[in-house]
């Protein structure tokens, strides 16, 4: 069963559900809820995607025998031709919507739920149909699945119910008759008499001008239906003065009595719409066949809704205590998948679609639409082929999985005293920590608590500032970001924070790192060359891309990171890797010659910048030359770089302007990129990475306007990311030329930086420096982008976070 607990009839037996979807109200709230989200083809999908979703969640909840979907026809209904401006006042449905209104139907289709509509009669119409034919069934309860309220009068103690959306798709209350008595002060039947008087401005059901919802309510609690009320009105109206019913509405009463007995006929659901609801003769479980969905969810690119779906499945079955003959069978032949082939495989998708991340089986299967691997591969190599991508594939990502496992396979000594004194020691810190919070907030209570912590920083304190966000379930948030918008609001904010960050390198590093050691003293992390969308490659078991440095706190953590016994790390880092890409890809004058000089290029921009010779550029002039640089490659808008810049908006502003008409190809570049962008839905590395924006076609400003803030970065941290992957190729390459295999080994790889362990012998240390440095720093050459020089910088020692920087050669 699901977590709604089942009704009885009236012998005690749990009675079957029947799950009525009120289709054309969920895919409206869906679609207004969620993001503009569209497929590589253009098809929109947001409300889709929350209708797909908000089914599972109703069949997790409910674990329904049976459901049906009941939609509006488009024409008018008998409501209209009682009164032509029912619903008038409602703004049309734009294209988007009206697309995945009638794309919705294959949603339920696909999950072998029937269909239910008639011309001239809506979807409420259909539901009560449903309701009045299976009320004689004793053996039969029905919850209603909706967004909005007009369904209520359906209930009928708790053999009807209604689900319905309160904000959103995830705050959900459901209605059974005492429910709904306990919101209005009377019952569900009498909910179309309410709305008679105080009519429906959404549907543009008049009501009487004057009453509304207090009174309208108090009337109905007090005289029940419509016809009651006007009974006692024209028996004894001084009966309604009495129970407390001012002369005004009294009169309003009686001049309005044909427009409320009017406005009722127009809210209320009939229940003789001509269609017959039949009990189907086999549950939905197991009737249900899994194809068409998932199939369905891979024409829509719903990526992680099929093994939701699977999941669901197989909590239902068990749930449900079907027989294993009667749960659904995937009659997809057993197939022995070569473990190389499936990585390879998974890269090339993730090639044709940046989104794909770290793809598994189920992924490949469910992209290509296809029962067998064999299919899979065969057509995500045909989709790799037609889009160009070979090149990069067989040169850059697939020459780097032995490198990897290679890298996995040695891993890096750990030193675990070192981390057993370092969590004594932050535990202190985050206790101390914890007072210091619970002091400033006059008490105790649990600061992992986002609900507690709220409490207190909103209602106890009474911080506020411009600009703070609330959750998608419309909680106040206390997510990072909104307190950093607090920071300066109160000392306690600064304490959270900074209590979060200890608990965090606690959790994730210092308490767990020593558990995942191995028998050889080795941390044997995982390294993912599909695992973001930028191309750049990610770590799990831990995540090593995420130690911070800020504050020295990462720093300490990566002196647990040591040389094995008679060797020494020496790590490599690109210098100001992405700003030279910004000057490759640019082509932009100014910049390059920033590069081609060997000037420091913050210092150079400053001096450009701010105007002044590079000799008088300031520490304060750099740092912020230094802001405006990492603002520009991350599409950082103008409020963005005031706030990192400690500045007004206009400072800020006038800064940006004055960077691009110092480089003005830079401007162009951007402008160039977010064009084709638009355009294509995707972006281009140098070497041909695609990353996909399906937001750039958003209606909603916002998201677009975040797309585009991604796509002005996307080239370049691509083509940074690229130039590592190649980097990695050409000094394994090289060290082996160099007969220098077993004594210089690659051990993780970090952003932008290469961390080798290499043997102390004597010579062998400058040796690899000079090989290793020399690869990286040639990985353009023979390009058209080897104008502007790469430098690396080289350090070495026995500990990752204490190492002294090597002389640039």
């Amino acid at each position: 069963m699901g977590h709604a607990a089942r009704t009885k009839d009236a012998k005690g037996h749990e009675r079957a559900r029947l799950v009525l979807f009120d289709a054309h109200a969920i895919i409206h709230r869906a679609y207004h809820a969620l993001p503009d989200f569209a497929t590589a083809s253009g098809e929109p999908t947001g409300g889709l995607y929350g209708l797909a979703t908000m089914l599972m969640k109703a069949i997790a909840e409910f674990s329904p025998e049976y459901m049906a979907a009941c939609y509006d026809l488009p024409g008018p209904t008998f409501r209209h031709k009682e009164y032509k401006d029912y619903k008038a006042g409602r703004v049309k449905a734009d294209e988007d919507l009206k697309k995945q209104l009638a794309r919705s139907r294959d949603v339920f289709t696909a999950f072998g739920i029937p269909i239910y509509d008639h011309p001239g009669f809506e979807a409420d119409d259909m539901l009560g149909t449903i309701v009045e034919q299976t009320k004689a069934r004793d053996d039969i309860e029905v919850v209603i699945v909706s967004g909005d309220m007009d369904t209520l009068q359906l209930v009928a103690g708790d053999k009807v119910r209604v689900f319905t959306l309160r904000k959103g798709l995830n705050d959900t209350v459901i209605y059974d008759e005492a429910a709904v008595r306990e919101r209005f002060g009377f019952g569900p039947e009498l909910l179309p008499d309410y709305k008679g008087l105080r009519g429906d401005p959404s549907d543009n059901i008049i009501g009487i001008a004057g009453i509304g919802e207090k009174t309208g309510s108090e009337l109905i609690a007090k005289f029940g239906s419509i016809e009651s009320i006007y009974v006692a009105i024209k028996k004894d109206e001084q009966a309604l003065l009495d129970a407390g019913i001012k002369k005004r509405i009294v009169e309003l009463l009686k001049a309005g009595e044909d427009e409320a007995k009017f406005s009722k006929m127009l809210a209320t659901i009939r229940r003789d719409a001509p269609i017959r609801y039949a009990v189907p003769e086999e549950t939905w479980l197991t009737a249900f066949q899994i194809d068409p969905a998932l199939a369905l969810f891979t024409t829509l690119e719903f990526r992680t809704l099929g093994a939701r779906l699977k999941a669901l499945l197989a909590s239902q079955g068990g749930d449900a205590g079907a027989p294993d003959e009667e749960k659904p069978k995937d009659d997809a032949p057993e197939e022995a998948i070569d473990p190389t082939l499936l990585e390879e495989t998974a890269l090339a998708l993730w090639l044709v679609d940046s989104d794909a991340t770290n793809p598994s089986q189920e992924d490949i299967l469910e992209h290509a639409g296809v029962r067998t691997f064999a299919e899979a591969r065969e057509a995500i190599m045909g989709e790799l082929a037609k889009a160009g991508l070979e090149k990069l594939y067989r040169e850059i990502e697939l020459p780097l999985i032995p490198i990897v496992h290679a890298a996995e396979a040695r891993g890096i000594a750990i030193d675990v005293p070192y981390l057993a004194k370092l969590s004594k020691d932050y535990h202190a810190k985050l206790s101390l920590v914890e007072k210091k919070i619970h002091t400033h907030a006059g008490g105790e209570f649990n600061i992992n608590s986002p609900k507690q912590l709220g409490e207190i920083i909103f209602d106890r304190l009474g911080l506020t500032a411009k600009g703070l966000k609330k959750t998608d379930g419309g909680a106040r948030s206390t997510r990072e970001s909104e307190l950093e918008k607090l920071r300066d609001a109160h000392p306690i904010v600064a304490e959270i924070l900074e209590y979060r960050e200890l608990q965090k390198l606690l959790s994730t590093y210092i308490d767990n790192i020593p558990g995942m050691v191995g028998a050889d003293g080795r941390l044997h992390a995982k390294f993912h060359l599909a695992g973001t969308t930028t191309g750049r490659m990610s770590s799990s078991d831990p995540n090593l891309q995420n130690i911070p440095v800020r504050e020295g706190l990462g720093e300490a953590i990566r002196d647990a990171f040591v040389a094995g016994k008679g060797k020494t790390l020496v790590a490599f880092d690109y210098s100001q890797i992405e700003m030279r890409v910004l000057a490759m890809l640019s082509e932009d004058p100014g910049l390059t010659e920033v590069f081609q000089s060997g000037a420091d290029a913050h210092t150079a921009v400053a001096s450009r910048v701010f105007g002044v010779a590079p000799d008088a550029v300031t520490k304060e002039m750099r740092r912020r030359a230094k802001v405006i640089n990492f603002g520009i490659i991350y599409g950082m808008g103008v409020n963005a770089l005031k706030t990192n810049l400690g500045s007004t908006r206009e400072e800020a502003q006038e800064f940006m302007d004055q960077y691009f008409v110092t480089f003005p190809k830079i401007g162009a570049y951007f402008d160039a990129v977010k064009a084709a962008a638009a355009k294509k839905g995707y972006t281009e590395t140098f070497f041909g990475r695609r990353r996909h924006f399906r937001d750039m076609r958003s209606k909603l400003p916002y998201l677009r306007a975040a797309a585009e803030r991604m796509a002005m970065n996307a080239p370049l941290q691509g083509t940074a990311a690229d130039l590592v992957k190649i980097a990695m190729r050409r000094t394994d390459a090289a060290l082996a030329e160099e007969g220098l295999t077993g004594k210089v080994g690659l051990l993780l790889q970090v952003h932008d930086e290469l961390i080798f362990e290499v043997d102390d012998a004597k010579g062998t240390i400058d040796h690899a420096v000079t090989v290793i440095g020399q690869a990286m720093e040639h990985v353009t050459d023979g390009t058209a982008i080897a104008h502007i020089p790469l430098v690396v910088d080289a350090a070495e020692g026995k500990r990752w976070g204490s190492m002294t920087e090597l002389p640039r050669k």
